[in-house]
């Protein structure tokens, strides 16, 4: 007997199934096959799976670029390494490493001062309204005045202000002394000149009064108190000009340390003794 051809409905469906079949061995079994015969294949996947999860977490960084990292900070630092396990070492035995030479301790009034210690303050010795400072402050040690050196093994044997100033004629502001009574009064007799000691003042008496617009009492500036202790070039003309009308004195260049501020406030009387200055009543 002769054998019927299939039908096309058989035909259809032997069809389907070999599209099928080619469907599983391409998308399924092709890969794996692949991966498992290609040992370079296999590796590039697995690198490209490692920088993928590089990319989700920014804070990480790629073992390779660590190596080179490593690497090149190893080779700048050379013994970086050994360097860092040294210094925990000591810093486990209760010992402080550094590179510079250790200053000897110095000795102020029987009392160590610790090595590279500052005892001055940061702030300038001419800055204004130095001489406004609470009790605690006030007159502090040569060494920590911000004036004397603090590094100087003679700064530490100069007196202290408040044993020197003890004997002198007391003030109610500034450091506490009244330098211009002690002078009337013969309790200090400062030097005029430098170099010689018989060298005598050439003292001015002459009052200069200013006019001050409001309530305020005017301004009175004595020449003489003035030019037994300065010069008359300590101020003429640097500071003020010798002539009238030429000097625009006023309180906010003063409070900005100019005029008047270039000594009131810093080594003479600070500011807020109004009346030291403002001593003239309109009325007189």
């Amino acid at each position: 007997m002769h054998r019927l051809p299939p039908s096309n409905g058989v035909q259809a469906m032997k069809s389907r199934q070999t599209i099928f079949l080619l469907y599983l061995v391409v998308f399924f079994v092709s890969p794996a096959f692949g991966a498992n015969i290609s040992p370079v294949g296999k590796a590039r996947v697995d690198e490209v799976a490692k920088d993928q999860k590089a990319v989700e977490s920014p804070g990480s960084v790629p073992e390779k670029k660590k190596d080179r990292d490593t690497s090149s900070n190893g080779e700048k630092h050379g013994t970086g390494k050994k360097e860092a396990s040294q210094q925990s070492t000591n810093a486990s035995d209760g010992k402080k490493v550094s590179d510079k030479k250790q200053d000897p301790p110095r000795k102020q009034n029987d009392k160590q001062i610790k090595p590279g210690k500052k005892l001055a303050y940061n702030r300038s010795p001419n800055s204004f309204n130095r001489l406004l400072k609470p009790p605690s402050k006030r007159n502090p040690s040569p060494a920590k005045d911000g004036i004397h050196d603090p590094d100087n093994d003679g700064t530490h044997i100069l007196q202290a202000p408040k044993d020197s100033f003890s004997q002198l004629t007391k003030s109610n502001s500034g450091n506490r002394v009244d330098w211009v009574a002690a002078i009337e009064k013969g309790e200090i007799n400062p030097r005029f000149d430098r170099l010689d000691p018989e060298k005598v003042p050439i003292i001015l008496d002459l009052n200069i009064v200013r006019e001050v617009k409001g309530s305020m009492p005017d301004v009175v500036y004595p020449h003489k108190q003035h030019t037994e202790w300065l010069d008359c070039s300590n101020c003429h003309p640097a500071i003020f000009v010798p002539m009238k009308g030429a000097n625009n004195i006023s309180m906010a260049s003063i409070l900005l340390g100019e005029k008047c501020g270039v000594c009131h406030g810093k080594v003479a009387f600070p500011v807020s003794e109004c009346r030291k200055c403002h001593s003239k009543n309109k009325t007189e």
